[in-house]
């Protein structure tokens, strides 16, 4: 791996975008789970709940799977082949990391008008919150030893932009959902005084993003405080899913009211998604919700948790994505880690 951190660094030529997740992949990004203090006492499950996703994934599109060391691919290779997924469509990357979600430490891919591909190499600081993020915040540039595509590090008043791929939910054309809680709060602070025009300014530069929907706030026991992959998604251009409590004494029941009607007002179609039961564990509430879904190529990855509303938010996906396999992925154990499906992977689109 070379050590000039600018190699392949290249300055904005303008008029990239974000494709949607629904747009044709060449593959999904994972990393391969390791550190046993994301998910402590209930590790065990863990890798085989990732060889089971890895599964569904070989069956529509290739694998980019980060793995620490040869060892760990050999016991990567060794529990997918157990589990019964095509390991001939996982192309291994050997890259230190500190944990595995890929979908916030990971690159984000845009493209030209013309198709061409470029890295986004935003900078990772674990959601304002942990020390341990110095080996994740190399792997956008890392993986690009690789891809070898143009890499573009946001900058923004002479700083690199933080910014994680799950604060944000695109439509593809121009549109962005994100929060509140996540990127204006005085907590969990990822980019110091930075206002709505700043990341307005950003998002347009970088995304090719002309209208933002700010939601107010994320989920109750959201450990990054505020990510919208966890309440509501693009699943078209200009229709959304989102999770509503139906329980006036549960905690999410005012801010999940208040996101639907901030997507009223903006003019989207809305379907609503409900919420399981809490899902607790060590006393903690976890943040349990089926927006934590994957889109691929032609599969929808949807994470369930014993509850009755599982077949609800499967049937309802379903229906708003009727060209598209929908599958449930039991993540009770999984989410004890603080994140589900969608946390965990990345889009590489092709």
């Amino acid at each position: 791996m070379s050590n000039n951190k600018h190699k392949n660094q290249q300055p904005v030529t303008g008029n990239y975008t974000m494709p949607a997740e629904w747009e044709k992949h060449s593959a999904t990004l994972l990393a391969w789970p390791h550190n046993k203090g994301d998910w402590p006492d209930k590790f065990a499950p863990i890798p085989w709940v990732y060889s089971e996703i890895i599964r569904y994934l070989t069956q529509v599109e290739r694998v980019a799977l980060i793995v620490r060391s040869e060892k760990e691919k050999t016991q990567a290779t060794d529990i997918c082949e157990r589990a019964g997924a095509n390991v001939d469509k996982i192309d291994f990357h050997i890259i230190p990391t500190n944990r595995i979600w890929m979908r916030d430490s990971g690159p984000i891919i845009v493209k030209s008008a013309n198709g061409k591909k470029a890295v986004l190499d935003w900078k990772f600081t674990a959601w304002a919150k942990y020390s341990n993020h110095k080996l994740d915040d190399k792997v956008p540039s890392a993986l690009n030893e690789v891809w070898n595509l143009p890499r573009i590090e946001p900058t923004h008043k002479g700083k690199r932009v933080v910014l994680e791929g799950g604060s944000i939910d695109v439509n593809g054309k121009g549109i962005l959902l994100t929060t509140e809680e996540c990127l204006l709060a005085d907590v969990q602070v990822r980019n110091p005084n930075f206002t709505r025009d700043d990341y307005e300014e950003v998002f347009e530069k970088y995304l090719g993003i002309k209208k933002i929907v700010w939601l107010g706030k994320g989920i109750v026991g959201d450990d990054t405080h505020g990510h919208v992959d966890d309440i509501t998604r693009f699943v078209n251009t200009d229709t959304v899913v989102t999770v509503v409590e139906k329980d006036k004494n549960d905690d999410n029941y005012s801010l999940l009211k208040d996101n639907v009607k901030r997507l009223k007002a903006a003019k989207l179609n809305i379907v609503e998604l409900p919420m399981p039961r809490p899902v607790i564990f060590e006393g903690q509430r976890l943040p349990a919700s089926y927006a934590n879904f994957l889109i691929a190529n032609n599969l929808v990855l949807v994470p369930t948790f014993n509850d009755p509303a599982d077949r609800i938010a499967l049937n309802t996906l379903a229906e708003v994505f009727p060209k598209h396999e929908v599958v449930g992925i039991h993540a009770v154990d999984l989410v004890w880690g603080l994140g589900t499906i969608h946390c965990m992977s990345q889009q590489i689109p092709a």
